[in-house]
């Protein structure tokens, strides 16, 4: 810096020191937002998997309620058409 100038240099001095630190900061501060952004993305992620696989748990119960009421079903309609078919109701 040229000196003299109408500032103290005192003043200068603080300012320079002050800008020092927040640059050296900057890496250590962004390195600190990465691992937080990084940490709820996963968090997120984890949820996400938990949700969904209890969702596919009531999915699967539902089709496999819904496939043994057609099996049953079944063995019922056949009968039915089978004693219609004896009794001549064709």
């Amino acid at each position: 810096m040229a000196f003299p100038t109408a500032v103290n240099s005192q003043i200068t001095d603080s300012v320079t020191q002050v800008n020092t630190k927040v640059l050296g900061d900057a890496p250590a501060v962004a390195m600190g937002n990465l691992f937080v952004a990084t940490g709820q993305a996963l968090s997120n992620a984890a949820h996400n998997a938990t949700n969904n696989q209890q969702q596919s748990y009531v999915t699967m119960q539902a089709s496999t309620t819904q496939a043994v009421a057609t099996l049953l079903a079944v063995d019922t309609a056949s009968a039915g058409v089978a004693t219609r078919e004896v009794l001549g109701l064709v």
